[in-house]
C-alpha cells in the first residue's frame, strides 16, 4: 500500500519499522502533511517545532524530544539526514509551511502575523530548494482545529492568498510537487469557509498546473457539505485545474478507555484522581473493587457535566472485538443502557474494564453524522476522490486509524452488512497505483516488469484487525495506540520479505524517495 497522509517526520529519524503502519501492508509512506514538519529549523526553534508537533498531531514531546538528533537546519540536509537510514518501507516527505514560516520570519512567522512581498519571495525560495532537493510537495494547514501545545493556531492558518499563491509557485516553476493542506472549516468550525477555500485552490493548481490535496471530511453541522465540494473541485478539471478531496476509509473518532488520552470517566473528580496517582495496573485493581466502582459510578455531578454526558451518551459506541466502525444506534451507550435496564456510566464501566482494564469506546467526530458510512462509500467513488487520512504515527493517545489500509479490504471488500460493498480490484488500486501516481511515483503501484517488487501476500478469508491497545514503546516511554493486523503472509518491499506472518523479519530495503520517481518503461 502507498500511504499518502502519514505524520512519521520525527520518527523517522529513530524508527526502523514504522509500525504500526508496517504491520497494515504499508510499503510507502508521504509525512509532512498538514502543515507541521521539522525542517527546516533554527537551532533556537526545535522545542517550539517539537510543540506545533505535540499539539497538532498528539505525539508525545518528551519522545520527539529524546528520539530526534537535529541533523540538519534546512531541509536539503533533513532529506540527507533521512538519506542515511533504513526501514521496512520508503519514506517520502513534504516541506511543511509552519515550519517554513518559522524559519524566514522568526516569531512573526511563528505568530501568524502578515507575510511581506520580500517574505513571500523567501518563502518561496526555501520550498523551491526542497522541492529540487526532493520533497514531494508543500504543506499547510488553515483549520483552527489545528494547534500547538501552547493553542495557538499552526502557522499559516491564515495565509493571505498572495503568501499561498506565491510559495506555491515554486512547485510549478519546478513543474513538480503537490500542493496538500487541511483547509479552513475542515473539522466542522466553519461552514461557510470550505467553499471559498476550493475555490482559490482549484485557481492554484490551474496557475501553477500543480495537483492540489486537500483533508475533506463529514462535519455535522453541514452533513452534505462534502457533496458540494467534491462537485466544485469537478467542475474545475474543465478550467485545468487538479484538486483532488482526500477522504478517509472510515469515521474519525476518538478512543476512550483507562488507556487513552481522554476518558469518558475524567469529568468525574473521584477517577480524575485515582488515574493521576495510580499506575494502569493498580488503577485497573482499584476499579474492580465494589467501593471503588460506587464512588465513581454514583458519583453526584452538577447539571452542566450531567448534560455533556448525556449528550456523549447518545454518540458513544461500544468498539468492541474484533472492532465495529460501523456500529448501528443499538450499539451507543444510551441505547445499551436502556436495553439492560442501567446507567451509561455503569455500562461504560463495564466495557472499559473488559479485557484486564483494555476494553475501548468509539466516538466518531467526522464522517459518521448519519450515523452510517455510506457517504464515505460515496465519496470514495467520486472520481476526484484520493484515499488518505490514516494518521500513520499521529494522535498517539486518542485516535488510531493507521491500520486504514486493512479495513478497506476486510470492511469495504468482504465483511460490510449495512450497505453495499466495494470491488476488491478497486480498492487495492485506491491504495497503490492511485495514490502513487498523485505524488509522482510512476516506480510502483503495480505488480508488473521493472516496476518496484512491493506487494502483500494476503490471507483474504482470514485477515483481519485486533483492536486498539496502547503501548510504552516511544522515547522516554512514550504511549501511544496501535492496532495489530492478522492476515499478511507477507509484505514484501523491493522483492525482500519484510514481514512474514506478521512478524517483522529484520530485513530494512526501505529507503528515502526523492522527488518524482520515473517510469521503468
Amino acid at each position: 500500500w502507498v500511504d499518502i497522509h502519514t505524520h512519521y517526520d520525527g520518527q523517522a529519524t529513530w524508527d526502523e519499522v514504522l509500525a504500526p503502519s508496517s504491520w497494515h501492508g504499508v510499503t510507502t509512506v508521504v509525512m509532512g502533511n498538514c502543515g507541521v514538519g521539522f525542517a527546516p529549523a533554527m537551532p533556537d526553534k526545535h522545542d517550539w517545532l517539537i510543540g506545533l508537533m505535540e499539539g497538532v498531531e498528539d505525539i508525545p514531546g518528551t519522545a520527539l524530544a529524546e528520539g530526534i538528533q537535529w541533523e540538519w537546519e534546512t531541509f536539503p540536509e533533513y532529506l540527507d539526514a533521512l538519506s542515511r537510514r533504513r526501514w521496512t518501507m520508503d519514506v517520502g516527505t513534504q516541506i511543511a509551511h509552519g515550519a517554513v514560516r518559522a524559519y524566514v520570519m522568526g516569531e512573526p512567522g511563528a505568530k501568524n502575523e502578515p507575510a511581506n512581498d520580500d517574505e513571500i519571495a523567501r518563502m518561496r525560495d526555501v520550498v523551491k530548494e526542497a522541492i529540487a532537493a526532493g520533497a514531494l510537495g508543500f504543506s499547510t494547514s488553515r483549520t483552527l482545529g489545528h494547534r500547538a501545545i501552547d493553542g495557538e493556531p499552526v502557522p499559516g492558518t491564515f495565509a493571505a492568498e498572495a503568501e499561498l499563491f506565491g510559495i506555491g509557485s515554486a512547485l510549478g516553476e519546478l513543474g513538480r510537487g503537490v500542493f496538500e493542506l487541511a483547509p479552513m472549516g475542515s473539522a466542522g468550525e466553519d461552514i461557510v469557509a470550505p467553499e471559498k477555500e476550493v475555490d482559490w485552490m482549484c485557481r492554484l493548481s490551474a496557475a501553477i498546473d500543480r495537483p492540489v490535496t486537500f483533508a475533506l471530511l463529514q462535519v455535522d453541522l453541514a452533513p452534505d457539505l462534502w457533496r458540494d465540494l467534491m462537485a466544485q473541485s469537478l467542475k474545475a478539471v474543465a478550467n485545468g485545474s487538479r484538486v483532488y478531496p482526500q477522504v478517509a476509509g472510515r469515521a474519525t473518532g476518538l478512543l476512550s478507555g483507562f488507556q487513552t488520552t481522554l476518558c469518558l470517566f475524567d469529568v468525574i473528580p473521584e477517577y480524575a484522581r485515582l488515574r493521576r496517582s495510580l499506575s494502569f495496573d493498580e488503577l485497573i485493581a482499584a476499579l474492580r473493587t465494589p467501593e471503588v466502582r460506587e464512588r465513581i459510578v454514583g458519583a453526584e455531578l452538577d447539571e452542566q457535566t450531567q448534560l455533556r454526558l448525556k449528550s456523549a451518551y447518545e454518540r458513544t459506541f461500544v468498539l468492541g472485538s474484533p472492532p465495529d466502525y460501523e456500529p448501528g444506534p443499538d450499539k451507543t451507550l444510551a441505547a445499551i443502557a436502556a436495553r439492560e435496564g442501567r446507567s451509561p456510566l455503569d455500562v461504560a464501566y463495564d466495557y472499559m474494564l473488559a479485557d484486564d482494564g483494555r476494553g475501548m469506546l468509539h466516538v466518531p467526530i467526522l464522517n459518521y453524522s448519519q450515523g452510517s458510512l455510506e457517504p464515505i462509500r460515496e465519496m470514495l467513488l467520486h472520481p476526484q476522490a484520493a484515499l488518505g487520512l490514516a494518521d500513520g504515527g499521529a494522535h498517539c493517545g486518542v485516535i488510531c486509524d493507521a491500520s486504514m489500509p486493512t479495513f478497506m479490504l476486510t470492511h469495504w471488500v468482504r465483511d460490510r452488512a449495512r450497505g453495499d460493498r466495494l470491488p476488491l480490484e478497486w480498492v487495492i488500486k485506491k491504495q497503490t497505483y492511485d495514490t502513487a501516481r498523485l505524488y509522482g511515483m510512476h516506480d510502483r503501484g503495480t505488480i508488473e516488469p521493472g516496476m518496484l517488487a512491493d506487494f502483500n501476500l494476503i490471507d483474504f478469508d482470514g485477515l483481519r484487525i485486533d483492536g486498539p491497545e496502547a503501548v510504552a514503546d516511544l522515547p522516554a516511554g512514550g504511549k501511544r495506540l496501535v492496532q495489530r493486523a492478522h492476515g499478511y503472509v507477507a509484505t514484501v518491499k523491493r522483492g525482500e520479505v519484510t514481514f512474514a506472518d506478521g512478524e517483522d523479519t529484520g530485513v530494512r530495503p526501505g529507503s528515502l524517495v526523492r522527488g518524482p520517481q520515473a517510469s521503468p518503461a
